[in-house]
């Protein structure tokens, strides 16, 4: 029988928009040492694989691993790459402890976006190369093509997601890592100035640097360990057709099958009723609602009304991004999942502050990897 995998230590750098007097090796000593203290490791000894999450190509560095251990402390130990979202790594580092392959592995996930000058460019690579790449569009301009479809195959309105920005941005007020929280009303977001049509400015999550560390450990380690314990339940991933042409563009179907994955390993059946609280990915507003419909947490077409009624605000009956999510905190490349989760293990230890969600026992982090992808993942912890 597998061995249960708890999240025991989290470490973070502070986030910033910008962060042009620290290096990506810096943040992550930073996080590091804050999540080893955090777990009550050393990760000389006690350690036995580590996982990062990072692409090449954002990174400006090939084979980037190479360049990761000195700061985590895993000079001479297995390191291995995630290319993709934090989550993913995350479920690679619990099925390393389940296999038995390891007791105690450390995942790490970074974002230095304002050291790029073109990020749009790196974007262009995930495109397909002969019939989309050459047309030089920004990557946004699928997420505007997407708002359009899932609207109107929703039902939901673009004053919805509006009023999605404006929740988000002002909770972020309540989070000390957020880079842009404000008290903005939806009327600024429709306001705002137009970029890929239906999206406005303020629709998308702006860019922030920082980097997040967690050590995860098998049950039987536990005990050993300083860090209070949030246990694995279940988790799942998938990627959804790459190209523009075969993609889904009405719904997140690798939302939907991700979080199927993740209910039956957690034995969830009402994720309403299961779960009290979910970090979504929000990159642009209306991810928001549709990855809310993808994962059964209302029916389709009602994520808007939900967002109207104030179900899904901090005091709400069913609380979104109490964090703030990446439209009041920033966008974090790879890391993004990664700071998802460590949103939902402080609520789930009772140490998220004023944005506390009351008596959290059972929380949902679910992410995606950012346009022009089709890939996400879902973790569903809970605490004793």
């Amino acid at each position: 029988m597998p061995e249960r995998v708890a999240i025991v230590g989290v470490g973070f750098s502070d986030l910033r928009s910008c962060t042009p007097g620290v290096s990506y090796k810096e943040m992550m000593f930073e996080a590091a040492t804050r999540a080893y203290h955090d777990a009550g490791v050393d990760p000389r000894k006690d350690v036995h694989s580590f996982v990062c999450v990072s692409e090449d190509f954002w990174e400006g560095t090939s084979i980037f691993d190479e360049y990761v251990p000195d700061q985590l402390g895993a000079a001479l130990r297995p390191v291995q790459t995630i290319t993709g979202d934090g989550i993913q790594a995350l479920c690679c580092a619990a099925m390393l402890i389940r296999t038995g392959t390891a007791r105690v592995v450390v995942v790490e996930g970074h974002s230095k976006y304002s050291d790029m000058r073109t990020p749009h460019h790196i974007q262009q690579f995930a495109m397909d190369p002969i019939l989309n790449r050459p047309l030089g569009a920004h990557a946004n301009l699928v997420a505007g093509l997407e708002m359009s479809r899932y609207l109107y195959e929703s039902g939901n309105t673009r004053e919805q997601c509006a009023m999605v920005v404006a929740k988000n941005r002002h909770q972020a007020l309540l989070n000390p890592l957020a880079a842009y929280g404000a008290r903005i009303t939806p009327d600024d977001v429709l306001a705002a100035p137009p970029t890929f049509f239906p999206l406005g400015e303020l629709d998308a999550a702006r860019p922030a640097d920082g980097c997040f560390v967690m050590v995860l450990a098998a049950e039987s380690a536990v005990r050993d360990m300083a860090g209070q314990p949030v246990w694995i339940a279940g988790y799942g991933w998938c990627t959804d057709a790459p190209s523009l042409e075969s993609r889904e563009w009405g719904e997140a179907a690798y939302a939907r099958l991700a979080a199927e994955q993740a209910y039956r390993m957690a034995g969830i059946a009402s994720p309403l009723r299961d779960l009290d609280f979910a970090e979504l990915d929000d990159a642009f507003s209306y991810k928001e609602l549709q990855h809310m419909e993808a994962l059964r947490l209302c029916r389709p077409g009602e994520a808007g009304e939900w967002v109207e009624d104030g179900v899904t605000r901090l005091d709400g009956e069913f609380p979104v991004n109490p964090s703030g999510g990446s439209l009041g905190v920033g966008h974090l490349l790879e890391a993004t999942g990664l700071h998802r989760v460590y949103e939902t293990v402080l609520q789930l230890r009772g140490e998220a502050g004023p944005r506390q969600v009351p008596g959290a026992r059972r929380g949902l982090a679910q992410s995606w990897r950012h346009v022009p992808t089709t890939t996400g993942a879902v973790i569903i912890l809970e605490r004793e």
